[in-house]
């Protein structure tokens, strides 16, 4: 694949407000900890991937999710010339990315990284055959430690349609699956050897009638499937019903049960899509799709309760960008002028909080609140592409990843270490509808 540099970092301006450096003392402690928690986290990691002559490794190893051809991605133009998940090395100095293997694969568009770094899992996102049978699956890969490639462990029915997330529970003993099509949320139990094993529950969303938004939200749609970070509740995001959903999971048996606050809302027709948690587990960002918004709460991880504190724009004030009037034969289209939102992640240190804008074609940076959580806007930085779908952090906190899906490219940004700016791109990377990212094991020589 051509790998292209922008020479020339582009300087943006950081748009940060004053902060006031007053802090309670217990907000001061909350930060300290978390930056503290990082920090050791980071060095961990850093000693733990040393080669056995002591020398730290430099590569780590990248795996990219797609939409594969014949297919046309949600919102796409062309049809796909993308072939499966692509592998890559991951220069840790530089963030630039070497290429190691093409796997073959059916729109695997979304990733999930096992704990133990040993095996990756993917959703293959299809929707029904002529006869109606839902054709989503999930599948498994084994990743060779050595030179990160992937080999086909097992691939099962997700008994959905359109499989859109996945996600391994923090005990590595199970993996889940979200079906758009049909708003349903599968759990399937994971053996030694990181095989997907026969479904062990599923949960059909209700939706909310004929939805707000008659062409997006006329039904349940199953967007996200994921844990808090202490594993006490496992949570569904219906972007049909405005509502997260949650449950407690028994490991015995990988049912779910009904959390002690079953479901959370966001408001009518904000269409949530994904949610990331503070590090601290006592807050969590809910990225709104359709109304290009993000919902703040404060967490309650021992009961799974959520209490909204705020709502901010993903777009500029005085932006000319409106919300879609979707076109039900292609409701993923975002037309000239218009904008939704797609990824949301925070930074690893709990510091800053950044979000894709489809449309607008580019990264919100907003800055986190130590004390209270809520965010204050940090500006905009222009994705380089068109359709910036999916994004994620490189471990360590340094780099962004970022998929233009319509564009064929992956962008590189550094983060600035004491305000979170984006800078550059400083790689643009030619890649085929480049939507998902998953950081792998360190890279041996």
């Amino acid at each position: 694949m051509k790998i292209k540099k922008d020479l020339q970092q582009q300087k943006q301006s950081s748009g940060i407000p004053e902060h006031n450096s007053k802090l309670s003392r217990r907000s001061f402690l909350q930060a300290i900890g978390v930056s503290a928690a990082w920090v050791a986290t980071a060095h961990g990691a850093f000693a733990q991937n040393s080669d056995s002559m002591g020398s730290p490794a430099n590569e780590q190893y990248l795996y990219v999710g797609t939409y594969s051809s014949p297919n046309t991605a949600p919102g796409g133009v062309i049809p796909s010339q993308a072939e499966g998940i692509y592998v890559y090395k991951m220069n840790l100095e530089t963030g630039n990315l070497s290429p190691v293997q093409t796997v073959k694969a059916d729109n695997p568009s979304y990733l999930a990284m096992a704990p133990s770094k040993r095996y990756i899992y993917c959703v293959n996102e299809l929707g029904e055959d002529d006869k109606g049978a839902p054709l989503g699956r999930i599948s498994a890969y084994e990743i060779d430690e050595r030179s990160g490639r992937l080999t086909l462990i097992n691939t099962r029915s997700t008994q959905g349609t359109w499989p859109c997330y996945c996600a391994v529970h923090p005990s590595g003993r199970y993996l889940f699956a979200a079906n758009y099509g049909t708003g349903t949320f599968s759990v399937f139990p994971l053996g030694d050897e990181g095989e997907i094993e026969p479904m062990s529950d599923q949960f059909q969303a209700s939706g909310n009638g004929s939805g707000p938004d008659p062409v997006r939200q006329e039904g349940p749609h199953a967007h996200m499937m994921l844990s808090n970070p202490g594993a006490q509740h496992v949570f569904g995001i219906d972007l049909g019903g405005d509502s997260i959903l949650a449950w407690e999971l028994e490991l015995a048996t990988g049912k779910l049960m009904p959390g002690p606050v079953p479901q959370a809302h966001v408001p009518s027709g904000s269409g949530c899509r994904h949610l990331v948690f503070h590090p601290d587990d006592n807050r969590a960002y809910v990225i709104n799709e359709l109304s290009s918004t993000i919902d703040v709460f404060d967490f309650e991880p021992r009961r799974g309760a959520f209490i909204w504190l705020q709502s901010i724009s993903t777009l500029p004030q005085d932006t000319t960008f409106t919300r879609p009037s979707f076109n039900p034969n292609n409701p993923g289209e975002v037309p000239t002028g218009t904008n939704t939102t797609a990824g949301i992640k925070i930074h690893p240190s709990g510091r800053w909080v950044y979000a894709t804008n489809r449309g607008m074609d580019s990264i919100a940076m907003f800055k986190v609140d130590p004390e209270s959580g809520q965010l204050t806007s940090a500006g905009w930085v222009q994705s380089q592409g068109q359709i910036p779908r999916g994004m994620n952090i490189e471990p360590s906190g340094t780099f962004l990843y970022v998929g233009n899906q319509n564009s064929d490219t992956i962008v590189v940004f550094r983060i600035k270490s004491d305000d979170g700016q984006l800078e550059g791109p400083i790689h643009i990377i030619d890649s085929p509808v480049p939507v998902d990212f998953a950081f792998g094991s360190f890279a041996r020589s």
